[in-house]
């Protein structure tokens, strides 16, 4: 094979990748640690979706704040959480999670992005339900393969953690429409309110409308469903 050959084939490599990147559909969620509404759509919708043929077409982003408040004064930052301060734990330990989880080399199955869903899918499964009255961070990090929960821990209690927790505030009031549900859902950064409403109770099919061609397997199915229901109904 020519040198040149080798180059047009890298290219094509690059291109092909750069396509693959450029057709992810960026998808914020903005949630609380210990709102039902937010566990029911990350367990049941979202989680379900995104570890399937979705997982390639997705680039997440979890902000766990939700309709909590933090005031600062000085260097010191509080914060009034929307179900009590077991959540305000709760969202540090998700920030902290966000954070802090990496990926490693031994592990190849497993990619941070991975590794956070599960995290967090594991968390908000556990609800406000802790038999033994200890948060499920060190369950959570042991049975989804996250190796540095003392690092998460640490992070959660301490000023690192409230920082982080505070960045999550700001980026919620940054929002070009002012958050009035938890969870809310943002397609392409943008929040639409019946857009949001169908994601809460039909995530796969609301995010194939935005995943450009070829779409995977699993669209063509919602999509076949979506006009066969369609077609009854008139």
């Amino acid at each position: 094979m020519s040198h040149k050959l080798i180059g047009a084939c890298l290219l094509l490599s690059c291109l092909v990748a750069a396509v693959h990147s450029a057709a992810k559909v960026p998808i914020a969620i903005y949630y609380e640690s210990l709102c039902p509404d937010s566990a029911k759509f990350i367990t049941e919708q979202l989680y379900p979706a995104v570890k399937g043929e979705l997982r390639d077409v997705v680039d997440l982003t979890f902000v766990p704040f939700g309709k909590s408040q933090f005031f600062t004064q000085g260097s010191e930052v509080t914060f009034t959480c929307h179900h009590g301060p077991n959540e305000c734990y709760g969202n540090k330990v998700h920030a902290c999670a966000i954070e802090h989880i990496q990926a490693n080399s031994y592990q190849i199955e497993y990619t941070r992005e991975s590794l956070t869903l599960d995290f967090i899918n594991c968390l908000m499964r556990a609800g406000k339900n802790f038999p033994d009255n200890v948060y499920p961070g060190q369950r959570c990090a042991t049975e989804n393969h996250i190796n540095n929960w003392e690092n998460i821990k640490t992070c959660a209690n301490t000023t690192e953690g409230s920082q982080l927790l505070r960045k999550a505030g700001e980026a919620t009031g940054r929002l070009k429409e002012p958050l009035t549900s938890v969870p809310s859902v943002l397609f392409n950064e943008q929040f639409e309110k019946k857009v949001n409403d169908r994601a809460q109770v039909n995530f796969i099919g609301t995010l194939c409308q935005y995943v450009s061609a070829p779409q995977p397997r699993i669209c063509a199915q919602h999509n076949a469903a979506a006009a066969t229901g369609l077609a009854s109904a008139n």
